[in-house]
């Protein structure tokens, strides 16, 4: 049984970089998949950095034809277990900065809501 973790260290210029680390008595062999609305991307490396034990770097070319208004949504599996490493999101598009206004507009009501109810809180225990 080993415990594999994958820690992201950024993403630029359209590539996911992490590293790789996996704590096991065996002789582990990273096989990873990067995931898109269920379907297998082409893009991903497994560099072993032999400076360290059991420890690898992962780059993925996030593929542009994917990238679409609205939220796409990316994860990094681990391919015999199927288990979910990372996972990031990328959001595009004109939309959602209306969705975003909306919800910052909601929250602006609540606050109001409850800045009077605390308000009327303290005048009622004074």
């Amino acid at each position: 049984m080993s415990n594999v973790i994958l820690t992201k260290t950024r993403i630029q210029a359209g590539i996911y970089e992490a590293v790789l680390t996996a704590e096991t008595e065996e002789n582990y062999h990273p096989d990873l998949v990067a995931l898109h609305l269920e379907r297998e991307l082409d893009g991903l490396s497994v560099t072993e950095d032999t400076s360290l034990g059991n420890t690898w770097h992962v780059r993925f070319d996030i593929p542009r034809e994917v990238l679409t208004d609205g939220v796409q949504t990316f994860l990094i599996n681990e391919r015999p277990t199927g288990e979910t490493l990372d996972s990031f999101a990328i959001i595009t598009g004109e939309v959602l900065s209306d969705d975003f206004r909306a919800e910052v507009d909601l929250l602006r009501a609540e606050l109001d809501m409850l800045k009077k109810a605390f308000r009327r809180h303290c005048v009622e225990t004074s």
